[in-house]
C-alpha cells in the first residue's frame, strides 16, 4: 500500500514532496538521474516525510512549502544511507528489486550517494533556519557515526543489548528524531512540544527498527522486499540473536556465536530453532510495544493544546496510529 493511501491526511503534502523531489534530482551528469531514479522510484514507505508532514500539519505549520521541501530532504538522506548500506553490506535486494549496487556497482552507488546527501545540505540552506540546519547536521553526523559502530559489531557475538540499542538510535531512530524535531520547529511549536516531537520521533524509529530485525527472521522475503536471513550472513547481531546469547542453552549460544561470527546462513535453521524456543522474536516484539507506548505519551506532550481545524485533527489521529502501525506491520 502507498504512503498516501496508508495516510490520506497528507495525500496532498505528499504529492507536493514527491513534485519536489523529482524536481531536485535533477542533474546534468546523466549516470546520477538513472541511479537516483532507479532507488528514489523504488518507492517504499516514505515514514519519514510522512512523519515530518503530519506533525505540521497537526500543529498547523504557517508554511507548507518549507515542509514539502524538508520532507524531501530528509528522504534524500535516507536514501543516499540505503546506498551505502547497501554497499557496505554487499546486499542484492531492496524493495522487492535489485539493490543500485547490483545494477550499477559499488562506485556509483556510493557517488550518488554522495550527491544526495549534498542536494539534502542545498536544500537546508534554502529553509534559512540556523535551528534546522544544526538539527540535520547534528542527524546527518550520528547517523555515520552509527554507521561504524554497526561496523564494528559485525561479526561480534558479544554484542549486548545496549550496544545493539545505540546503533539502532544513532542509525534509523535519529533521522525519524530529526523529521520530527524540525516539523515542530517549522510549526513555531513552543520548547516542550518540540522536544516531545523529537522523543516521539526517536521512540518511534526504535520501535520501527527493532520490528525490522524481527522481519528478518520471520518474514517472506517476496513481502519485506530483501532476503530473509539478510542479517545472518551479514554477521549482524540483532537483538533475536542477542536475545538467544543471553537465554540460551550451551548449544544453541554456540550455534549462533558461530554463525555470527562467520555469517553462516547454512545454520540457518538451527538458529531459527534457538529463536523460537528461547522465545526471541516475542522478546523483540516486547520491545518494540514498549517503544510504541512511550511514543504514544510523548505525543500527549506535544498535543497539549487542541486541534484548530478539522485537518489538523485527522494527521494526530495518523500519528496516534503510527505506532501501532510501526509494530504491526509485515513488510
Amino acid at each position: 500500500m502507498k504512503p498516501a493511501e496508508l495516510f490520506p491526511a497528507v495525500a496532498s503534502d505528499l504529492a507536493e514532496t514527491d513534485r519536489v523531489i523529482s524536481e531536485r534530482l535533477r542533474s546534468d551528469v546523466a549516470l546520477i538521474n538513472t541511479v537516483a531514479d532507479y532507488i528514489v522510484g523504488a518507492g517504499g514507505k516514505r515514514l519519514r516525510p510522512v512523519l515530518l508532514l503530519l506533525i505540521g500539519r497537526a500543529l498547523d505549520c504557517p508554511s507548507p512549502d518549507r515542509q514539502w521541501l524538508m520532507a524531501a530532504a530528509i528522504e534524500f538522506i535516507h536514501t543516499a544511507t540505503l546506498l551505502h548500506d547497501d554497499v557496505v553490506d554487499e546486499s542484492a535486494l531492496r524493495r522487492g528489486r535489485p539493490t543500485a549496487n547490483a545494477a550499477f556497482g559499488n562506485a556509483a552507488s556510493v557517488l550518488v550517494g554522495d550527491f544526495l546527501y549534498t542536494r539534502a545540505f542545498q536544500m537546508m540552506v534554502e529553509v534559512d533556519d540556523m535551528r534546522i540546519m544544526r538539527v540535520m547536521a547534528d542527524a546527518t553526523n550520528t547517523i555515520a557515526e552509527g554507521e561504524v559502530l554497526q561496523l564494528i559489531n559485525c561479526n561480534d557475538p558479544d554484542t549486548d543489548e545496549d550496544r545493539y540499542l545505540q546503533v539502532i538510535r544513532y542509525k534509523t531512530a535519529r533521522l525519524f528524531e530529526a523529521a520530527a524535531e524540525i516539523a515542530a520547529m517549522l510549526s513555531g511549536a513552543g520548547e516542550a512540544a518540540t522536544q516531545a516531537a523529537a522523543e516521539y520521533g526517536r521512540r518511534l524509529g526504535t520501535a520501527f527498527q527493532l520490528i525490522d530485525d524481527v522481519l528478518d527472521y520471520s518474514g517472506v522475503t517476496a513481502d519485506i522486499g530483501k532476503t530473509v536471513g539478510d542479517d545472518l550472513r551479514e554477521g549482524k547481531p540483532t537483538l533475536p540473536l542477542i536475545h538467544v546469547m543471553a537465554r540460551g542453552n550451551a548449544d544453541e549460544r554456540r550455534l549462533v556465536r558461530a554463525a555470527i561470527e562467520q555469517g553462516r546462513t547454512d545454520a540457518f535453521d538451527g538458529v531459527m530453532a534457538a529463536i523460537d524456543r528461547t522465545g526471541a522474536l516475542d522478546y523483540a516484539r516486547q520491545r518494540a510495544t514498549s517503544e510504541a507506548e512511550a511514543a504514544r505519551r510523548a505525543l500527549d506532550v506535544m498535543l497539549a493544546t487542541p486541534a484548530a481545524s478539522a485537518e489538523a485533527s485527522a494527521c494526530r489521529e495518523a500519528l496516534l496510529y503510527l505506532p501501532t502501525y510501526s509494530i504491526a506491520r509485515d513488510r
